[in-house]
């Protein structure tokens, strides 16, 4: 380790966190790690790093905190736990920064900020996009707000994991808004992906050549050319699932409700993938939104 470097630990290890530790690993950070299934932390930890036994052990040894968890209930969990205690907060060094990469309401991340600085720590808002690959790969996007000293804490951790790290604002809210605003893309992206295809596969068009022709074409999308080609391999293991974007384009509409803002097409996206989970779909990967549709023959499993 480089002694120069802070103390990084990261919260959550799944698809994109487990990269994230990875990439910071790699760069020469030594990560402490908490993970609720405790193997995978202890299995990450064989390889280098710290597997920490439960969350204010992190936040005791650490100087840079990284959240990493699905939605705003499960930072809260993190953050202070049932009784304030039981989380990371209060047990982290005054000074030391809390960083943040769920996608939440922005105003949950305001409050945050405000929670947490009230007990002598930097927040930033850093919600992440990417997906699993470029999450190992250390090249995801994070769409960052806060003050110059948050930014300052992090010293180096963020461009660790990160290609890009966008600075929209000096404080919280303002990437959880710019994150938003990229799943309200996301998510018609692959709505409108996942009824081409199948309106495709109604007409007898060849699968494969349909794909091949639309990622050359001026109709592709970065979400068609990534989940169109999950559907052609009949692998619908959940990288980003169909519940995300339940819950993402939630966020979508409820952020555009309050201003009262109109979204048609956020909100048929958002229908798919509600009809979607509750066909039993829920945590299949989101490209599973093109089984909503009727009378077509999928590709089978690739083998």
């Amino acid at each position: 380790m480089n002694s120069s470097l802070p103390t990084v630990g990261l919260i959550g290890l799944g698809a994109m966190g487990g990269g994230m530790a990875a990439s910071l690993r790699r760069a020469g950070f030594t990560p402490h790690v908490f993970d609720v299934r405790a193997e995978v932390a202890q299995a990450f930890a064989a390889e280098g790093g710290h597997a920490c036994p439960d969350l204010p052990s992190l936040g005791a040894a650490c100087d840079v905190v990284i959240s990493v968890v699905v939605n705003a209930d499960q930072t809260q969990a993190v953050l202070f736990g049932p009784d304030g205690q039981s989380g990371c907060a209060a047990h982290m060094k005054p000074g030391s920064v809390f960083v943040m990469c769920s996608t939440v309401d922005p105003k949950v991340s305001v409050d945050f900020e405000r929670r947490l600085n009230a007990l002598g720590l930097h927040y930033l808002d850093a919600p992440i996009s990417g997906g699993a690959a470029k999450a190992a790969a250390g090249q995801i996007t994070m769409m960052t707000s806060g003050t110059d000293a948050a930014y300052a804490a992090c010293a180096g951790a963020l461009e660790a994991m990160a290609a890009k790290v966008y600075k929209l604002g000096k404080q919280a809210g303002a990437g959880s808004k710019v994150k938003i605003i990229n799943q309200l893309l996301a998510g018609v992206h692959i709505a409108a992906a996942a009824e081409a295809m199948a309106l495709g596969l109604r007409e007898g068009v060849d699968p494969h050549d349909l794909y091949e022709v639309i990622t050359h074409s001026a109709g592709n999308s970065w979400m068609f050319e990534n989940r169109m080609a999950h559907v052609l391999a009949g692998d619908y293991t959940p990288l980003s699932a169909v519940d995300i974007f339940v819950k993402d384009l939630g966020l979508v509409l409820d952020t555009a409700r309050s201003s009262k803002f109109p979204l048609p097409l956020s909100s048929t996206a958002h229908q798919m993938f509600m009809q979607a989970s509750t066909a039993g779909f829920a945590r299949e990967d989101d490209s599973a939104v093109i089984k909503i549709f009727p009378g077509i023959e999928l590709p089978p499993a690739s083998r």
